[in-house]
């Protein structure tokens, strides 16, 4: 699970939700697959964040496909709402894009992991709610 998480997380597209749910409904202990499918979400989300603090437009462009029209509206939302952006990062594509400008723009890494953990904690505890309700 934190390895499908981590890939979710990052740039690579993937869906840890369908694994979870998978997992789940296998009846494997909810409490382990929340921690690994956090903690891995936002690893994968602090790689993304690692990778935009190299700065590179047109590395960012070229290998994680984020557009600069995408990167300047993201530097927008950071400049009205600072790190707390991160709490979004578990939007799909969004996210990765939330995450890489993080970097870039050198938010602050403690506040943008928390803010990430937040949000991506907060996924994880609905989805593994609902399927315990079905």
């Amino acid at each position: 699970m934190f390895v499908a998480a981590f890939i979710a997380g990052s740039v690579f597209p993937f869906s840890s939700e369908a694994l979870l749910t998978a997992l789940l409904m296998a009846h494997l202990d909810a409490g382990r697959l929340f921690v690994a499918a956090t903690v891995g979400n936002v690893a994968g989300s602090m790689f993304n964040y690692w990778i935009g603090t190299f700065g590179r437009m047109e590395w960012i462009e070229k290998y994680l496909h984020v557009k600069p029209e995408k990167m300047q509206r993201t530097q927008r939302w950071m400049e009205r709402y600072g790190a707390w952006i991160g709490l979004l990062c578990f939007l799909p594509v969004l996210g990765s894009v939330i995450a890489v400008t993080l970097g870039y723009m050198r938010a602050n890494p403690w506040l943008s992991t928390l803010a990430i953990f937040i949000g991506k904690a907060l996924r994880y505890a609905v989805l593994i709610w609902i399927v315990a309700q079905l």
